[in-house]
Parts: C-alpha cells; structure tokens; sequence
C-alpha cells in the first residue's frame, strides 16, 4: 500500500509538471489606409493578447515604418506584399511552428495568399474580416442597386483597371462580372489566387490543410460590392446584379473549398454595421473566444 500510494504522488506530480501548451500565435494584416501600428491594429492586438495570456501576436508592417507601410496597402502590388510578408514570417522564429491568420478589409486576401503561396511556416486558421474574397465588382458607397449611374460606370472602371491600373493595389481585385473570361486573363492576382485560370494545387492543399476558415460580413456594408464578397460568394457569372453563394460558385470546388465545407471548417459570420465597425465586446466574443482559444 505505501510503494502504491508512493507511485500515485509521483504520478500525479509528473501530471501536474506537465507544461501548458503556448497558445498558437497570431498574425495580423491590416486593411486599406491603415498600418500595422494604427490604432485599430493595436487595439485588436491588445484583446488578443489580454484574452489569451502569452500569445503572440505579429502585426504585419509591409516597408520599414509605417507611412510606407501605409503607403504600401495602395501601391506595392499584392504579389510583392505576400512575398515580402512570407519573408517577415520565415525569419520570426515565434512563428515557426504555425500561427492563426487573422486580415481585415483587403488584408483578408492577401493573408489568404500568404497561406497559398508561402507553405512554410503553415498557417493554421484563417479568419477574414470584412475581406473582398472574389473582389470587387463596383464603387464603395455607390450602390448599383439603387442607383443607376453607379451601374453604368462599372465598365468604363474595368477598362482602366485592366488597362492602366493594375499597378493600383485596389485594381488587382477588381472582378469584371460581366466577361469571366477576360478578368480570368488580365486580372494580376485576384483571379490567380482563386484559380480561375488554371488549378493551383499548392493553393488547394495549403488551404485544405486549415483547421478553420471563418468569414466575417458587415451586413450595412457599402464599401465592398457585392457584399457577398465577404462570404466568398460574387455575382453571377455574365451579369452584375443576381449574386451567387460561394458554395454556387465554381470557386469553391477550384480552390478545394468543397472539401472544408464538408469538414464543418468554414464559418460564415455576420455583424451588424458598416464595414469593419465592430465592437471590442463582438470581437472577444464572436472571433477571440469561438476561434482563437
């Protein structure tokens, strides 16, 4: 009985040294205007890092400070971003065992495309706040449904998106809804990372590797149009007016996101507000503490 009783101390010693697993770390990428020091990024930086004590958390800063960081977000083309930001999250040795991507506004895709195109370290969740995940198909605050000049411009805003602007951040994801077939073609990143040209298999293994994809949309939103965009869904494919779920689209099965929905690892969440107007009360509850503990 003394030998049995000496075994269980030891046991429930070797249990109680046991260490706590560190929460996995988060990266951050700012949206549109902002930088990785503004006080929207620094605020949501400060719950995490309250909620969760000890996590990591890297604020994604595009340039050396934060007036080229800013600067960066309208002329520093999505490419070159990913790219630069694959390089800030190789050489961060907090990172190298995975991290939870978290982007707001046009950051959401772009931190998409760094779990796409950069394999290692491996992203593990990916958490899109007010993204435009099929682009853009109109002008923020210029509704088309309501508004017939708003309707009337999309195409002459595609010609020169196409044309002479690609070198603007905004217009790499512009999504001409009415010709597939030439954003498919002269689109410069948004087409390519939902593979709407050709199958990119490392795009679909990294993304189906995930462990969750959540989806935030702002349901007063009038910056992204449509705002199914959020959810990964568009307008129909030859028209700018009926829009289609993501699951509608052929998107979902290109980008292997089929797979994940079958999986229960896609969360459609909606807030109520304009865009990215949410509250530190609804972030803590609705993304900190249903997907990030």
């Amino acid at each position: 009985m003394k030998s049995l009783a000496i075994f269980a101390v030891l046991l429930l010693s070797n249990i109680s040294a046991t260490p706590t697993p560190a929460p996995i770390p988060v990266v951050l990428w700012h949206g549109m205007g902002d930088n990785a020091n503004g006080p929207g990024m620094n605020r949501v930086k400060q719950l995490i890092e309250n909620e969760i004590p000890g996590t990591y958390v890297k604020s994604l800063m595009i340039g050396g400070n934060i007036i080229t960081d800013t600067i960066n977000g309208f002329l520093m083309h999505p490419t070159d971003q990913v790219e630069y930001a694959c390089n800030l999250i190789q050489s961060d040795p907090n990172l190298a065992q995975g991290y939870y991507g978290i982007g707001f506004s046009q950051g959401s895709q772009f931190i998409r495309a760094l779990g796409q195109r950069c394999s290692t370290p491996k992203m593990k969740g990916l958490i899109s706040i007010g993204g435009q995940q099929q682009g853009v198909y109109g002008i923020p605050f210029c509704n088309p449904d309501f508004l017939e000049f708003c309707g009337a411009i999309r195409p002459i805003v595609t010609h020169f998106a196409y044309e002479s602007f690609q070198f603007l951040v905004q217009a790499t994801y512009w999504h001409d809804a009415l010709n597939s077939t030439d954003y498919a073609h002269r689109n410069t990143f948004m087409a390519d990372i939902n593979n709407e040209l050709h199958i990119n298999q490392t795009y679909v293994d990294n993304l189906q590797a995930l462990e969750k994809f959540v989806m935030v949309k702002f349901e007063q939103d009038g910056m992204v149009i449509p705002i199914e965009s959020q959810w990964f869904g568009f307008y129909k494919p030859g028209q700018g007016t009926v829009t289609e779920s993501l699951q509608e689209s052929k998107v979902y099965t290109r980008l292997g996101l089929d797979k994940l929905g079958s999986e229960g690892k896609l969360h459609f969440l909606s807030c109520p507000g304009l865009h990215l107007q949410f509250t530190p009360e609804w972030f803590v509850e609705h993304i900190i503490k249903a997907h990030l503990k």
